[in-house]
């Protein structure tokens, strides 16, 4: 009979990659999140028993920074920037067009697992506000009609 592998069999196998110091946590993470597409609380738990890092710092990395994320997002994950350039430029409209054009709200993730919402403190290219990330890719000079162009509307929520 054939053993499935378990998730803390996954995470244990990333976790033997590593030495178990401090300083690997956020690469820990990165690579967990890589597999799991989100950090489950099961795996925080093995990182923080791994490192020698309390479960609550492990926590606070972990929503700390705008790429973990603690619940499973799409296959194009949109991220609408907040930062002040993008702010002002319109910034709060462009994430109000993305939110109507795939039918969810920020946090949300569509029914089909295809798009997911969040925001992002600066994507550091603000000579070209307002932008969004999907994925890795940023998307300059955003307006509400480029979001109707680049988004399919009501993307299955």
């Amino acid at each position: 009979m054939l053993r499935r592998i378990s998730d803390r069999d996954i995470v244990d196998t990333i976790l033997s990659s590593f030495e178990g110091k401090e300083s690997e946590l956020i690469p820990i993470l990165q690579q967990v999140e890589a597999e799991f597409n989100c950090l489950r609380d099961e795996a925080m738990h093995a990182i923080a028993q791994f490192t020698g890092v309390p479960e609550s710092r492990v926590y606070a990395v972990a929503t700390f920074y705008d790429r973990f994320h603690l619940r499973p997002v799409g296959k194009k994950h949109v991220m609408v920037c907040r930062g002040t350039s993008c702010y002002v430029r319109g910034g709060p409209q462009i994430l109000k067009a993305v939110e109507r054009q795939l039918g969810i709200k920020e946090g949300e993730t569509t029914k089909d697992s295809e798009y997911s919402l969040g925001t992002i403190g600066c994507t550091g290219t603000c000579a070209h506000s307002p932008c969004i990330m999907i994925n890795e890719k940023v998307e300059p000079n955003m307006t509400p009609q480029k979001v109707a162009k680049l988004l399919p509307r009501g993307a299955q929520s």
